[in-house]
């Protein structure tokens, strides 16, 4: 949470989940945050900025977490609902 001059307030800001998003708990132990290099198209550099995805530790357990990221990265949307 945020107070009226932009500055946080709160000592947890919990994280939701790229793919199902749902609320990442502070308990879920199994979840991961990979932050992947923006890379220039016309040079092939990395830019310094940097994109999170976030997977939560069901999405892991179910074995969908590597095609969760590549969806993501390549522009395809899924929304796992039912798990």
């Amino acid at each position: 949470m945020q107070n009226e001059a932009g500055e946080y307030v709160d000592l947890y800001i919990p994280r939701k989940c790229s793919t199902s998003n749902r609320i990442i708990h502070a308990k879920d132990h199994a979840s991961i945050q990979i932050n992947l290099a923006i890379v220039d198209e016309s040079t092939g550099r990395v830019t310094g900025e940097t994109k999170a995805y976030a997977i939560c530790g069901d999405i892991r357990r179910m074995g969908e977490s590597d095609d969760c990221t590549t969806g993501r990265v390549t522009g395809e949307t899924k929304a796992y609902a039912n798990y």
